[in-house]
């Protein structure tokens, strides 16, 4: 018997922001190019009976600088009456700090993880400064014990890992940064995360700068568009205009959740 796909509904949840720096936002010159605002997410998949968080987010160990943590990740997914320490999935797009920190605020979840990812984490790349730049070495130390308690699901490429909810490798950012195509009421949407931090990298074709591999991000931005019916349907990572495009998922959550589904 054939399992039903659920129409999963899929959330947005800010936890901290970047009001402005010296980082550029694109790797080709840009006239919009320039200190930019960048909203940090993480984004929870509810449905079957079962939730799904991708990304952990940054806790207090990394809130630093120009980064203003609002609300842990898991303070900010109460908002949704989800307890992280009761969480059983998540879905880890990358090992960046901002989004595979506060680990330990999810001490029963199964990690699913693109085995090239954790290699490029603790490997040889990490002997050089500007592929160790993202990453925070308390959080993977955090990992390597989730792989010694076998909490690990590592995949190799494209996984579904529940009716209507596929994880696609697309490399670029990172060297195994993974995607999450989810069926919802409206089709197939993507959880890119990083794989498109901003909308006008994927629609200008531009680039953000961090960038392990430059073919295998512009290959991500085509691929990622032939998994939905439209380019609106693909979620960037930090992207401002995800709070102010998409409709609160309640009037007392206004500016801090939103409903992407």
């Amino acid at each position: 018997m054939t399992q039903a796909i659920p129409e999963y509904e899929v959330y947005a949840v800010k936890y901290a922001e970047r009001l402005g720096s010296n980082h550029t936002t694109f790797v080709f010159k840009d006239i919009h190019d320039g200190p930019m605002p960048m909203d940090y997410f993480v984004w929870a998949i509810i449905g079957g009976g079962k939730t799904f968080i991708v990304d952990l987010g940054f806790d207090r160990r990394y809130a630093r600088g120009e980064r203003h943590l609002l609300r842990t990740p898991a303070e900010g997914l109460k908002l949704l009456d989800i307890d992280a320490a009761q969480v059983e999935e998540v879905i880890v797009s990358h090992m960046h700090y901002d989004h595979a920190g506060s680990l330990p605020d999810f001490p029963r979840a199964r990690l699913y993880l693109q085995e090239d990812e954790m290699a490029m984490s603790t490997g040889h790349f990490m002997k050089y400064k500007a592929f160790r730049h993202g990453n925070f070495i308390e959080y993977t130390v955090d990992f390597v014990r989730a792989v010694y308690d076998d909490r690990v699901q590592y995949l190799d490429g494209t996984q579904t890992i529940a009716p209507g909810i596929e994880l696609h490798r697309v490399g670029g950012h990172t060297h195994g940064i993974q995607i999450a195509r989810v069926w919802t009421r409206g089709g197939w949407l993507v959880l890119a995360s990083d794989a498109v931090h901003m909308y006008d990298n994927m629609n200008k074709q531009n680039p953000y700068p961090a960038v392990f591999d430059m073919r295998a991000m512009l290959d991500g931005f085509r691929d990622m568009q032939n998994l939905v019916d439209s380019p609106d349907r693909i979620i960037p990572g930090h992207d401002p205009l995800i709070i102010k495009n998409f409709p609160a998922a309640s009037a007392k959550l206004e500016g801090k959740v939103v409903r992407l589904d």
